[in-house]
């Protein structure tokens, strides 16, 4: 049994969209960030950072795993499954090398571009301009890399994909345009059209109409 605490955001997303990808059974749990939901003594039990989404699997090695960080859940089920992440070799090592990509440059960027020009108390033009034009030369790179690949690892869904879907998926908050990236429209296009996609953002976006 695997129980998922999250929210309607980029990182919550990927975790509904591995499970349903992988065929795994989940229970999906609201915590509502805009209420401070997630600075409750109960969550904070199960991720002190106070951050979703939060993944526990009752199946884990040696007992029930709580993990939090959406990368670590997303290696975690691959593993568990044998599935979405090659073994060994060249591949699996194309797979981390985007995961790092994402965890180290495309979440910053678009997640500091969509802080600074919407959440932030105070309009700072430089901030916004630094991170606006950051998140704007990764889709660059992004649609680059993918004239030459199905998926940004190869040809083969993995991971790194769903990693990578997550901030795709909310670009407009981010204030980021894909016009003109035909290869990563085509791209996000052929990930939307799945099914397993389809229903995990479903389910994500209910957990916001609660």
């Amino acid at each position: 049994m695997i129980d998922v605490y999250a929210f309607a955001t980029p990182n919550s997303v990927k975790v509904p969209i591995a499970l349903e990808e992988l065929g795994l059974d989940y229970t999906l749990h609201a915590v509502n960030i805009r209420a401070g939901a997630q600075k409750a003594a109960a969550f904070l039990a199960l991720n002190p950072n106070a951050k979703v989404p939060v993944l526990v699997d009752h199946d884990g090695p040696g007992g029930p795993l709580v993990l939090s960080e959406s990368a670590a859940i997303l290696v975690h089920l691959a593993e568990k499954t044998g599935r979405l992440l090659p073994c060994s070799g060249p591949g699996r090592a194309r797979v981390f090398e985007q995961l790092f990509f994402h965890a180290s440059a495309l979440g910053v960027a678009f997640g500091n571009a969509g802080y600074f020009r919407k959440l932030a108390p105070e309009q700072l033009k430089l901030a916004i301009a630094r991170f606006g034009t950051e998140a704007e030369r990764l889709i660059g790179l992004l649609d680059a890399m993918l004239a030459s690949r199905r998926f940004v690892a190869g040809d083969e869904l993995s991971i790194a994909d769903i990693a990578h879907f997550g901030w795709l998926w909310r670009r407009d908050f981010a204030g980021v345009s894909i016009e003109g990236a035909t290869n990563l429209q085509r791209y996000i296009a052929e990930l939307e059209a799945r099914a397993a996609f389809q229903r995990a953002m479903a389910r994500t976006l209910a957990l916001a109409e609660g």
